[in-house]
C-alpha cells in the first residue's frame, strides 16, 4: 500500500480511471472478437467504431487502435 500522500491520490486516480476505461476497453474487446467469429460487415464496422472510441478516449493508443484495426480487417478478408 502506498505511504506517501501524493502516491495515494496516485492510487485513487489510478483506480477512477481504471472504472471508467474498463467498460471502453471490454466493449472494444467483445466486438473485435465478435467480428472474428462472424465476419460480417456490420460487426467489422461496429468493430472499428469501438477502437476508434477507445483511441479518441485515450483507453488505447491511436496506432495501437490503428494496428487493431488494420489486422481484424486483414483476417478478415484472409479468411473469406
Amino acid at each position: 500500500m502506498p505511504v506517501l500522500p501524493s502516491a495515494k491520490r496516485a492510487l485513487r486516480r489510478d483506480r477512477r480511471r481504471a472504472a471508467v476505461n474498463r467498460p471502453i476497453h471490454s466493449k472494444m474487446k467483445r466486438l473485435r472478437l465478435q467480428a472474428m467469429e462472424d465476419r460480417t460487415p456490420e460487426l467489422l464496422a461496429a468493430a472499428f467504431s469501438a477502437i476508434d472510441r477507445a483511441a479518441k478516449k485515450h483507453v488505447i493508443h491511436k496506432h495501437a487502435g490503428a494496428r487493431l484495426k488494420s489486422r481484424l480487417s486483414l483476417s478478415l478478408h484472409r479468411k473469406g
